[in-house]
């Protein structure tokens, strides 16, 4: 057969041998050197010719073929090579390292984890042993884990030793018989490579029309390599689970024509029906069906949202009103009193205006994933199989440090992302660990293998939430709507695993500690014999580095315990194991097996991908913390995964809605979904106290904010449970924004080839801003890009979708990894590869802010991607928030300082482009300017305090017009807060809590944010806030027993002062009112009202600083007295009291 593309195949470009990536290797001065590893620790180097076998077989997605007709006697075999197969058993085996200026290593590791591991997609799976003499490698397994026979004489054979006799002789070491390849491999090699029998297909252009009219020179060309992504495997299809050829399915699928489906573009009137418009032909399982939209918006009740924008403008109107009186009735007793008030007032009516103005709009959303399963996942013409004809995701988890992050918790999470129910073969997870620890190597090694009878376990049972942790403490009947009457044997068989589990990853810090100090002893001891034999001075200290070991008996090319050069923290290499191998790409199900301890039969038993990436770190680069592992996260998965959508999750967020993944889905496959960056789901949070003290939950900002948003042009970006489009994470402009650019061009001839013409262009266009100086000099990454957009495209099913793709598209299976590319991926996390490049800048998430989330998803709206808010009928995510005051602070601090890092940078709405929606343009504004609101609060705080001392009020006397005004204004507000409590769905105590801490946080943290971030610009000088005393708690039975725990820190001085201030005040007026001789009521009323309103919102925090059950810390014992002490003796020096002679006669009376 014959290639019918002109273009590079991927297989070309990954292969050692392939040209593009041989000279993308010779510009960075990257070299790749095969290696394995005995179990010794011995390295047995492997040459590039080595690889070179399974180059030449395999599917190709880049190259397209179409072989007539398909027969009963000419189908390729459903099996894949055995080259294949063994070389990614090989490269899931294998350690890969390198970076900069070095040489990336496969290190094939026989042990990766103490425990024994079973699973076949596993890395160290046990296996039985190679057969070859002095070899001491394992037998090559297939998806089941069962050995491959490569010969009839069923001689175990490993990957090495079968390359070797094939590349030698072709004979078989135990029969001396030559292998027969045909009943291996595909049984159609010279497909790939020039032959006899095949039929040149043209470029999908209509008759008549020439390349150039498809999109100019070059078009029919890009059109191709669009097309060539829609590979069949039809052909793999047709046989039965006998391997004999269904004549009948054949029939049915071709109904008379071939190639639609694999690389053939129907013609218009089969596509659309002719004239008529209508789906007819080879898709009239379409026509019969109405077409149905994935989701649909639901507005909020008319007599609830329009009331609500009633209040907001009478309120408006009020608080204009109010602030022409302030400003025009001045106090003269007190003008100073009066100005601070005023300007204060000023700049609240202000922020107020931005925080509301962008909740004019809020609505809700829904999905129908029936709609979705019939649309992707049910039999059609078009895949006669059902095949999930969905689009791959690839879920990135980011952990820093162990000790921080419990490696527990991370497993955890990793747990319900394989658990998740998505086509297994469209996922794959990649977890980043920036600190390069042994010990979460280990954890997620000890994950993947707990997974075995995890995830299987779930798909038997339905299990939600498929976290295990979660799922074991959840309190009420575990057996309610199970209907299988084996469930509580499995269940108690899964917990015992579960807790041995847990056993193990707690203990695996003393494993690895015990474990390296034997090795180093082992190592001393040499070192100390070899200086004995060979006559050195015994007195000489021992040279022996402290190293880490690993399993299989090498060193950990990562942080060592005790710091080394090059193995120490910000200096290592680059790491990327692949922990679980890319499953196959039909079901395989479990059967039973006395081996395992629950029967998984007619159960899928396969896993998704797991990989383990720790990007190189080296001094003198700025590595750009959590944003520049995300974005070597992005880069490692688009050369080994490629999945055309990322969902990003902390470490500890787990999975709590197994079928969220399929709801943020329904949106970005749904009409209009092309324009669509990111979906944000929720974050909520477990481990709460009761009465959420400190707006832990934040629902306020989580149901009404963002629900409000959604209305507009979508959500913020926060930081994670977000699914992007990877193409949108490139720096490129939504399709729609770039058909503005293609109006004067005439009128298609017809619907299919406005479509081509769109797909044509839009490649064009992207493929003009590829280029090394935005994306780096890797060649196979480039290539990605147009794949990637692609895939990601909803079904071209109805008119009005503009960019989308055919159905079927995405029936092809992932081709096999093999170790040039997972070597081009160690490439692409080196620490020199954004050096001149765009990531950071404009491509992936965006460097030079503490909050990198927010500035990403700002980037992606102001280029005119829009976003969407799934707020799921079960929650998504959960994850876990710090309970404790002072962490809750510090916390609050961090998202400040970002704010105003944000506020005096380029990203700045203030400069946003036209693209952003208006009051869009407002909410941004509101992220950077909410910190200097502190300013003003800080001031407002105060006044009461100064008023009730000097005995004066912010105005000259309490008079009706004040006392409406203010009447007015409160009562608008809590009106206001009713119907946002009626559309969000929040609480009223909710409400309530999110207020008391917008004071507490604005008297804080948010100043604190401010004070940094000015002198940060201006003087360029750095602060940190750290903790300077630490009390523990002493009850580790009681959950929240961190809640209690008082950490000091100077972020507490200003609420404490204001609260003490505020109660001397209160206290010192009292008494002056009550002793004078013209008691002046109405003054007193009003500051102690403003003070009673300030103390109240500061009540969180005092009774934070009270600790357990009333116990006051000494430190606040401290502050109180000494403040107490001198403004008590500041004031009776400034108003030294008087004496009377008729005080017995004065009394007093209230008014």
């Amino acid at each position: 057969m014959a290639s019918l593309s002109q273009n590079p195949s991927k297989k070309a470009l990954r292969s050692p041998g392939g040209s593009s990536t041989q000279g993308s290797r010779n510009t960075t001065g990257q070299t790749v050197k095969f290696a394995r590893r005995t179990s010794s620790g011995r390295y047995i180097s492997l040459s590039r010719e080595d690889l070179d076998l399974s180059g030449e077989i395999g599917g190709d997605y880049m190259n397209y073929t179409v072989h007539i007709p398909p027969t009963p006697d000419n189908q390729p075999m459903a099996d894949e090579s055995v080259a294949a197969k063994a070389e990614e058993q090989y490269v899931s085996n294998s350690l890969f390292t390198g970076g900069f200026n070095s040489v990336t290593r496969a290190h094939l590791m026989d042990k990766v984890i103490e425990s024994e591991v079973s699973h076949p997609q596993m890395a160290g799976a046990k296996g039985s042993a190679c057969q070859m003499p002095a070899c001491d490698g394992k037998a090559m397994r297939n998806e089941r884990g069962e050995d491959i026979d490569p010969c009839d004489c069923k001689f175990k054979i490993c990957r090495d030793c079968y390359m070797d006799a094939q590349k030698d002789s072709g004979v078989c070491p135990g029969c001396k018989e030559s292998y027969k390849l045909n009943e291996f491999d595909d049984d159609m090699p010279d497909f790939m490579t020039g032959g006899q029998g095949v039929l040149p297909l043209p470029a999908p252009a209509s008759s008549g029309s020439s390349s150039a009219d498809a999109g100019g020179p070059g078009g029919g060309q890009k059109m191709d390599r669009r097309m060539s992504v829609m590979k069949s495997n039809k052909s793999m299809l047709m046989r039965t689970q006998t391997g004999e050829f269904d004549h009948n399915r054949w029939l049915f699928e071709t109904k008379g024509t071939y190639g639609y489906g694999n690389a053939f573009w129907p013609k218009e009137e089969e596509m659309y029906g002719g004239v008529e418009g209508g789906l007819g032909g080879p898709m009239s399982d379409m026509a019969d069906k109405p077409w149905k939209p994935l989701t649909r918006v639901i507005p909020i009740p008319a007599g609830i949202i329009s009331p609500y924008r009633l209040l907001i403008v009478v309120r408006l109107v009020v608080l204009a009103f109010f602030l022409t009186w302030r400003v025009k009735h001045k106090n003269e007793d007190a003008i100073w009193l009066w100005g601070m008030s005023v300007v204060c007032e000023i700049w609240f009516a202000f922020s107020w205006i931005l925080d509301q103005m962008p909740k004019l709009c809020p609505i809700n959303r829904a999905t129908d994933l029936q709609v979705l399963k019939d649309k992707f996942e049910m039999p059609s013409p078009s895949n006669p199989t059902g095949r999930s004809d969905l689009p791959g995701i690839d879920f990135f988890v980011s952990t820093a440090d162990p000790e921080k992050e419990p490696p527990l918790v991370t497993a955890n999470t990793i747990l319900s992302i394989l658990a998740v129910d998505y086509p297994v073969e469209k996922l794959a997870c990649y977890v980043s660990d920036d600190g390069g620890a042994l010990l979460s190597f280990e954890a997620m090694a000890e994950a993947a293998s707990f997974a075995d009878i995890w995830v299987p376990f779930c798909r038997k049972h339905d299990i939600e939430p498929r976290n295990p942790d979660s799922y074991f403490n959840i309190k009420g009947d575990p057996t309610k709507n199970k209907r299988r009457s084996d469930f509580v044997k499995d269940r108690r068989r899964v917990k015992r695993e579960y807790d041995e589990f847990k056993v193990r990853i707690n203990g695996l810090p003393d494993s690895i500690r015990r474990r390296s100090d034997a090795f180093n002893a082992r190592e001393e001891m040499k070192m100390l014999k070899h200086m004995r034999e060979s006559g050195a001075d015994p007195s000489e200290p021992l040279r022996v580095k402290k190293a880490t070991w690993m399993a299989d008996g090498t060193h950990w090319p990562g942080t060592w315990a005790v710091p080394s050069n090059d193995h120490k923290k910000g200096d290592h290499s680059g790491i990327l194991q692949v922990m679980l191998k890319p499953p196959s790409s039909d079901p395989l199900m479990g059967c039973a097996d006395d081996d395992k301890l629950i029967d998984f039969t007619d159960v899928d038993i396969r896993l998704p991908m797991l990989v383990y990436m720790s990007r190189e770190k080296r001094p003198g680069y700025d590595h750009n913390k959590k944003a520049g592992a995300m974005n070597a996260l992005v880069r490692a998965s688009a050369v080994m995964s490629n999945g055309p959508f990322i969902l990003n999750l902390d470490c500890d967020h787990y999975i709590y809605n197994s079928q969220a993944i399929r709801e943020g889905m329904c949106f970005m496959m749904d009409r209009g979904g092309e324009d669509i960056c990111y979906i944000q789901f929720p974050q909520r949070f477990e481990g709460i106290d009761p009465s959420d003290r400190y707006a832990n939950h934040n629902t306020v900002f989580f149901d009404g904010n963002m629900r409000a948003l959604d209305g507009l042009q979508g959500p913020v970006y926060v930081g994670t449970g977000c699914l992007f489009r990877r193409i949108a994470l490139y720096g490129f402009d939504p399709p729609s924004k770039r058909k503005s650019s293609r109006k004067n061009k005439p009128p298609p001839e017809s619907d299919t080839q406005a479509l081509r013409d769109d797909m044509v262009e839009y490649d064009d266009e992207i493929g003009m801003e590829i280029h090394p100086k935005r994306f780096g000099n890797s060649t196979v990454l480039a290539e990605s890009i147009l794949v990637a957009e692609f895939q990601g495209r909803p079904l071209a099913d109805h008119p009005a979708i503009q960019n989308g793709r055919p159905p079927g598209a995405l029936l092809a299976p992932r081709e096999p990894l093999d170790a040039s590319t997972v070597a081009e991926a160690v490439s692409v996390i080196s620490c020199w590869y954004e050096d001149k490049t765009e990531w950071g800048d404009r491509v992936g998430w965006i460097y030079g802010s503490v909050t990198e989330d927010v500035v990403t998803g700002y980037r992606m709206h102001n280029r005119g991607w829009r976003s969407v808010y799934c707020i799921t009928k079960r929650d998504a995510f959960r994850g876990s928030a710090p309970i404790n005051l002072t962490d809750r602070l510090h916390q609050v601090l961090r998202w400040a300082t970002g704010s105003v890092e944000i506020f005096f940078s380029r990203n700045n709405a203030f400069l946003a482009s036209s693209r952003l929606n208006i009051l869009q343009r407002i909410a941004y504004l509101n992220v950077g300017i909410y910190p200097f609101t502190s300013l003003f609060l800080l001031v407002y705080c105060f006044l009461p305090a100064l008023s009730l001392f000097s005995g004066h009020f912010i105005v000259q006397t309490l008079d009706v017009t004040f006392l409406v005004y203010l009447l007015t204004i409160t009562t608008t507000l809590i009106v206001l807060a009713l119907l946002e409590v009626k559309w969000s769905g929040i609480g009223l105590e909710e409400w309530w809590r999110n207020e008391q801490f917008w004071l507490i946080g604005g008297t804080s943290a948010h100043f604190y944010a401010v004070v940094q971030g000015l002198l940060k610009v201006i003087a360029g000088i750095e602060i940190s806030f750290t903790l300077t005393s630490k009390s523990a708690g002493e009850d580790n039975e009681d959950i929240y027993a961190d809640l209690y725990i008082v950490k000091w820190s100077s972020l507490m001085i200003p609420p404490i002062t204001i609260m003490m201030v505020n109660l001397i005040a209160i206290a010192v007026a009292f008494s002056r009112t009550i002793y004078s001789e013209v008691p002046q009521w109405s003054k007193l009323l009003g500051g102690v009202f403003f003070s009673f309103w300030v103390l109240a919102h500061l009540y969180p925090f005092a009774k934070g600083l009270m600790g357990r059950r009333g116990r006051t810390p000494t430190i606040v014992f401290v502050w109180s007295g000494l403040i107490a002490i001198t403004i008590s003796l500041l004031y009776i020096a400034i108003n030294p009291p008087k004496s009377t002679t008729s005080v017995g006669t004065s009394g007093f009376q209230f008014p």
